[in-house]
């Protein structure tokens, strides 16, 4: 027992695009320059950097390529006996000053403005089987440890409950079911606007964060 040794771990990133009010989204920036960036300085042994994808800024009408999405980045790497995959989504929450990790989605849409593809839901499930707006899925990666490990290294970020009621929520909500019907892990974290914290300092944090989320799988 325990001759085993630590799973290999390989993570897929997403970010999505500008959606109104916000015509650069630092999301998209990050995840487009993530592999090169991640080349550069390297990660720990064991940990792989898989697909890294920007998502349109859109529910419903952005699921088949969500799912698509999801299902090719598992593709050969469906054995839970020798590998933890992790799904990260990044997003942008315009108004924040520091980092924020995401503890659940909650099973409601509520949009506050049209998304990119024009829907506007209003107190609508996410997952209708799941029942009333009132659900909530949480993650099972280990956030508390991720924050005391991001913290430890000097970034400005915390635990949140509560993903808004827009895309970012209502992505997370549908990434998770899919997770634990698949045996995987995932996780929602918000940045600032790089007006806020600069590009170089998000990039920085988002490979800390890779690695503390391997370290604590």
């Amino acid at each position: 027992m325990g001759s085993e040794g630590p799973k290999a771990v390989t993570i897929h990133v997403t970010g999505f695009k500008k959606f109104q009010g916000v015509s650069e989204n630092p999301t998209e920036s990050i995840v487009n320059n993530l592999k090169d960036y991640v080349e550069r300085g390297g990660l720990p042994i064991g940990v792989t950097l898989g697909s890294c994808t920007v998502l349109e800024t859109a529910g419903i009408g952005a699921l088949p390529v969500l799912y698509k999405v999801i299902e090719s980045g598992i593709s050969g790497t469906d054995s839970a006996d020798l590998e933890q995959v992790v799904w990260l989504h990044l997003g942008v929450n315009s108004g924040a000053l520091k980092f924020a990790i995401e503890r659940q989605a909650i099973n409601e849409a509520t949009f506050r403005c049209p998304d990119q593809l024009g829907w506007q839901p209003q107190q609508v499930p996410i997952i209708s089987e799941d029942g009333g707006t009132s659900q909530i899925r949480k993650t099972t990666c280990s956030v508390e440890a991720i924050l005391k490990i991001l913290k430890k290294k000097g970034y400005d970020v915390t635990i949140s409950d509560d993903a808004g009621r827009f895309v970012c929520n209502y992505v997370y909500y549908q990434s998770l079911r899919f997770a634990k019907q698949k045996g995987h892990k995932c996780l929602f974290v918000h940045v600032p606007l790089f007006s806020r914290i600069d590009e170089d300092t998000q990039m920085q944090f988002v490979t800390s964060l890779l690695e503390a989320i391997a370290s604590t799988c």
